[in-house]
């Protein structure tokens, strides 16, 4: 009897921990979301600096990695906040700038694009 209790107990103290991968859905919106930059206009800023498109995206893909292997990310609003929105060295937001349009934070663009992929997919 006690032996079924500490499985029980390992059991759901374990369950928090456990996550799901990302759905498919949420890989392809992650995966439309990290290519968005590439071969645009947009600039991307991070830590100070501002990169084109393909680097940006490069950098993205590494942090999305990351966060996968750790099973830290199961959707794209986690990717947003986990991996696009700010450096996780410095704290610093990340900022986009496109031609023609204002400056803004990575997190509000990309939260855009996200809602504009969501209304044009069935």
């Amino acid at each position: 009897m006690t032996y079924r209790i500490w499985l029980i107990l390992a059991a759901l103290l374990a369950a928090p921990l456990a996550q799901a991968a990302p759905s498919a859905d949420a890989r392809r919106e992650i995966a439309q979301l990290i290519s968005s930059l590439d071969g645009s206009q947009c600039r991307f800023q991070r830590n100070g600096s501002w990169y084109d498109g393909s680097d940006a995206r490069a950098h993205l893909q590494r942090k999305y990695d990351y966060l996968l292997k750790k099973d830290m990310v199961d959707s794209a609003e986690q990717f947003i906040e986990r991996a696009a929105s700010q450096s996780s060295m410095s704290g610093k937001p990340y900022r986009i700038q496109c031609p023609g349009q204002p400056e803004q934070t990575a997190a509000a663009w990309f939260g855009a694009r996200l809602q504009a992929l969501r209304h044009r997919t069935p």
